[in-house]
């Protein structure tokens, strides 16, 4: 994986991995619903190699990651994409920053690959949730070997200053971040009152953004005609010599 942490592949197909990824997908696809064009790039290898990018509506998809380990995906790191500038229509980030070194340099490599009113889709764990408890509980990290935790508000600041038209969040996982409870009348009772009681106390969001695009008005000189009285006094006219 992008992180180097070998546990991960091995988390995301357990059962508690397995239900992340299913709510994950969910948020996705609506996300991406409305989203068209050429080229999506997913940046950032998560779960399956075309888990995400098969609810992508785009003619094409690719697959970037630092590590290589997905078939036929580039090897990159985030920071340093080696795509040309405004060529991608659609692009996916799940949980990319908060495993990347330069979560900000990320951001902008988005901005200069994406094509004017591209769409940028970003998945976060909610700093303020129980999984994220569960993180700073957890050695080496939980999931394995995550960085940090980025709420949606910076990552939205972030956006902002970089010409992103910026969406709510919309937020997901109210489930505990353990096995049993993601199945069962406690799984299902946690996401519907946690939607209607603590929104902002979900397990993780998804962010959606609109590159912003720019356009000149070109400006019309505007020509001033004489006036034929200056001062109050008429022009003098020409005189005939006698």
């Amino acid at each position: 994986m992008r992180n180097g942490d070998t546990r991960l592949p091995d988390w995301l197909s357990g059962p508690l991995g397995q239900a992340l990824l299913e709510q994950e997908r969910s948020a996705v696809t609506d996300a991406l619903e409305t989203v068209f064009g050429v080229q999506c790039l997913q940046v950032g290898a998560w779960g399956p190699p075309r888990f995400f990018l098969d609810q992508a509506r785009t003619q094409r998809r690719a697959l970037l990651s630092a590590q290589g380990d997905a078939p036929g995906g580039i090897c990159s790191t985030p920071s340093s994409l080696p795509i040309q500038s405004d060529s991608i229509d659609a692009m996916l980030m799940p949980h990319t920053l908060e495993f990347e070194t330069e979560p900000y340099g990320a951001l902008r490599e988005a901005a200069r690959v994406l094509t004017g009113e591209g769409c940028l889709v970003i998945l976060g764990f909610e700093p303020l949730g129980s999984w994220a408890a569960r993180h700073r509980l957890t050695s080496g990290g939980f999931p394995p070997g995550l960085r940090r935790l980025l709420s949606e508000r910076r990552v939205a600041d972030w956006l902002k200053l970089l010409s992103f038209d910026v969406e709510p969040a919309q937020r997901f996982l109210y489930t505990l971040p353990f096995a049993r409870a993601q199945t069962g009348r406690l799984g299902r009772w946690a996401c519907v009152a946690g939607r209607a009681a603590w929104p902002r106390l979900s397990g993780a969001y998804v962010l959606r953004a609109r590159k912003r695009v720019y356009s000149m008005t070109p400006l019309r000189v505007r020509y001033r005609s004489r006036p034929a009285v200056l001062g109050g006094l008429a022009e003098p006219t020409t005189r005939v010599g006698t």
